[in-house]
């Protein structure tokens, strides 16, 4: 099992720093093209919502990014410094009374993006998985 990690001041301009790190282990552990779109999207989605809905933007509290590799399969596990939130109180962005509103389509897309995503600790961690292969 490899792993790397970062933290980042919790302003949204560092997302740049994120995509980097995503880049950078893509060339370092070789993740196929096929699934690099759904990690950067998720990871980034999911991380701007550590940011901005977490720590409510505050660049004094950090948000986590661990990348683990466990044989075929990628775990990103992004936690942030806030209270969490209630994972199961999400609404869907796609019936018809949701459509017009902004907001509410970053966890729908990072479930849809992602083979798996766990909410943990009362929703302060993420962990979106993906298989390689």
């Amino acid at each position: 099992m490899k792993s790397i990690k970062i933290s980042i001041p919790s302003l949204i301009e560092n997302i740049k720093i994120i995509e980097s790190f995503i880049d950078n282990a893509r060339e370092k552990f070789e993740i196929n093209d096929d699934i690099y779109g759904n990690i950067m999207i998720s990871v980034t989605e999911c991380i701007s919502n550590a940011i901005i809905h977490g720590n409510e933007s505050n660049k004094n509290k950090l948000v986590h990014l661990e990348l683990l590799i466990e044989d075929e399969l990628l775990k990103f596990i992004i936690e942030d410094e806030g209270s969490g939130f209630d994972f199961n109180d999400q609404q869907d962005p796609t019936s018809p009374e949701n459509i017009e509103k902004p907001g509410g389509r970053g966890i729908f897309l990072i479930k849809h993006l992602s083979d798996d995503v766990k909410f943990e600790e009362g929703g302060k961690k993420t962990v979106l998985s993906f298989y390689m292969n």
